[in-house]
């Protein structure tokens, strides 16, 4: 590709974001630099840091120590870095006293707490994997999770909090994986590998653990020892070395499983941060959960890369606890997807949480779906988020590729994912072939290259090898799947899914999932699921279900519902609607009416 057809700002534009007013000479300069064809880099500086997370978050612990890392509002916590670096290493030298070893992978079934953001640590530290499970996992997919890595650890909390839902004992799940949790030996057959189960207690006393004794408590790993909370010796840890594994889809049948490196979300949290300007008197409240990227990296790996503190309003998503977090912590950034945001601007219309308390709001993240003019418009105005900052990427790229700037135009950021982030590479190319670059404004498939890139997917080198090219120079490109335009000025749109992923609220959903559910219904024939527009969550998923014919009862509504609430998690019993029962001549005619 010839230079002038590659959007790349000069050194002067690439100096590291110290302060805020660095975005209108980036402007400026890149009016210059316009693309023709649909390739671009992002800035070559700063430079990246080539450490481990213990390496980097020791450097801010010598500068921040005192100041406030972690608020937990719903456990009446908090922590300043140096407590966070003492309890880490603590909990660290305790799991490793107990046997976990460099490499092992730690699956935590947790919500946003204190102890999530402990665990996060100590496993960085020690070099062992973190794998983070979403809680309201069945235990078919806690299985296939944990059998897929031959995870050696699994620590969970006594209770899942869902969002608008009573508390949920894990007594049942337990129960399904080690039959007899009274034994002094763990011994589990669906999960031969696991050696130890260790119990966050979150339930103010509604369930009794004391009697289990081949599961360990967690507030017995670590203790208060002023020796044990000295730093850990050098583990022979590498920038390059997994330390964390994320599953990018449902995993009941054939999970993928990305494998990320220290270098990958380290750096990837610092250009997160530098984009939003954060210092380390910002205080960001984070409602997404940490077991998504969007939690752990864009916010968690964020502000503990910058000095700045992070704010658990719950263990999960509570509009109302979000606003008070923010009103009474006078946080500075809000997070979220835009089904949180309209929530919690619901609420404030309503009258239930007072219009006051957000004078200290300037930024923040919305993520996981596009963000419509008028709720971008809204956020200014009522939440006074007018540095809101929208970005892009994927589990696989870790995660965010490109992002807009805080002062960006309010258009940009409402059409457009911004601009790559440091040292990454994308182009748009033709979906029918991956080595023909397509003009500027054309739709195509997007796909990247750089530190970012995952290192594979774990188990799986088919997989791998189909997301993960090799161009004719040795450079590997991530075919995201996703359809997008980038303009002449280095912008990128994301126009659709070549994928048929669906998101909806900011959660992904594969229609292949429900449908295999539903398939495995005895009287259903048929079914398609497709997303189709939703006004509140960005996409909503419809069934078209065919009844098998010879079926003794006819099948119903609420029958199916039930079906997908017993076989699924729970996070996909209420999106498997609108369920039409058609014919198969009807699930063509309506998937077409309901997309066109």
């Amino acid at each position: 590709m010839r230079r002038s057809q590659v959007w790349r700002l000069p050194y002067k534009a690439r100096l590291r974001i110290t302060g805020r007013s660095v975005g209108g000479s980036f402007l400026q300069v890149q009016r210059r630099f316009l693309l023709t064809q649909s390739y671009a880099r992002g800035p070559s500086e700063p430079p990246l840091f080539d450490q481990t997370v213990g390496e980097h978050f020791a450097n801010i612990v010598s500068k921040y120590g005192d100041r406030t890392a972690v608020i937990s509002r719903h456990q009446a916590q908090r922590l300043t870095y140096e407590e966070l670096d003492r309890k880490s290493n603590s909990l660290a030298r305790g799991l490793a006293a107990g046997g976990l070893l460099k490499g092992d992978r730690v699956a935590v079934s947790l919500g946003n707490s204190i102890e999530y953001a402990i665990v996060t640590y100590a496993l960085f530290k020690l070099g062992a994997v973190l794998v983070p499970l979403n809680p309201s996992f069945n235990i078919s997919q806690v299985v296939a999770a944990l059998s897929h890595l031959d995870a050696s650890h699994l620590i969970m909390s006594t209770e899942v909090n869902l969002p608008r839902r009573q508390p949920r004992s894990t007594l049942p799940l337990l129960q399904q994986i080690i039959p007899d949790l009274l034994s002094s030996k763990l011994e589990s057959q669906v999960l031969p590998s696991l050696k130890k189960i260790i119990l966050v207690t979150n339930d103010d006393g509604r369930v009794d653990t004391a009697s289990f004794k081949c599961t360990t408590p967690f507030s017995s790993i670590s203790s208060d020892f002023a020796q044990d909370a000295v730093p850990l010796p050098p583990q022979g840890l590498s920038p390059h070395d997994v330390v964390n594994i994320q599953f990018t889809s449902g995993t009941t049948s054939m999970p993928k499983a990305a494998c990320l490196t220290h270098r990958s979300i380290l750096n990837n949290g610092v250009q997160i941060g530098d984009r939003m300007l954060l210092t380390p008197d910002d205080i960001v409240c984070c409602p997404p959960p940490l077991f998504h990227c969007f939690g752990s990296i864009l916010g968690y790996m964020a502000t503990a890369t910058h000095g700045s503190a992070i704010v658990f309003p719950a263990e999960s998503f509570n509009a109302i606890a979000t606003l008070k977090a923010v009103q009474e912590e006078k946080c500075t950034a809000l997070y979220g997807v835009p089904t949180m945001f309209v929530e919690e601007l619901d609420l404030l219309e309503e009258g239930k949480v007072p219009y006051e308390g957000f004078q200290y709001l300037r930024t923040g993240i919305a993520a996981g779906s596009s963000i419509p003019a008028e709720l971008m418009k809204k956020l200014h105005k009522t939440l006074n988020l007018t540095e809101l900052t929208i970005c892009y990427g994927m589990t696989e790229t870790s995660p965010v590729s490109a992002m807009t700037t805080t002062n960006d135009p309010i258009e940009k950021r409402i059409s457009s994912v911004g601009r790559l982030m440091p040292h990454v590479e994308a182009k748009v190319v033709d979906p029918r072939d991956g080595s023909k670059i397509l003009p500027v404004d054309t739709k195509g498939e997007l796909v990247v290259s750089g530190y970012l890139v995952m290192k594979e997917y774990w188990g799986a080198p088919e997989r791998t090898a189909e997301v993960m090219v090799k161009d004719d120079e040795g450079k590997i490109w991530m075919h995201t799947g996703d359809e997008a335009t980038m303009s002449p000025d280095g912008y990128i749109s994301i126009t659709g899914r070549i994928k048929d992923l669906i998101i909806r609220g900011g959660e992904n959903i594969h229609p292949l999932e429900i449908e295999n559910c539903l398939f495995a219904h005895p009287s259903v024939s048929s079914v398609s699921v497709v997303g189709v527009p939703d006004e509140r969550y960005g996409e909503a998923v419809a069934a078209f279900v065919v009844p098998r014919e010879e079926a003794e009862n006819k099948i119903t509504v609420d029958e199916i519902k039930d079906w997908v609430r017993n076989k699924l998690s729970n996070h996909l019993v209420h999106v498997a609607l609108p369920l039409l029962l058609c014919s198969r001549v009807e699930v063509s005619i309506r998937c077409e009416r309901w997309l066109h």
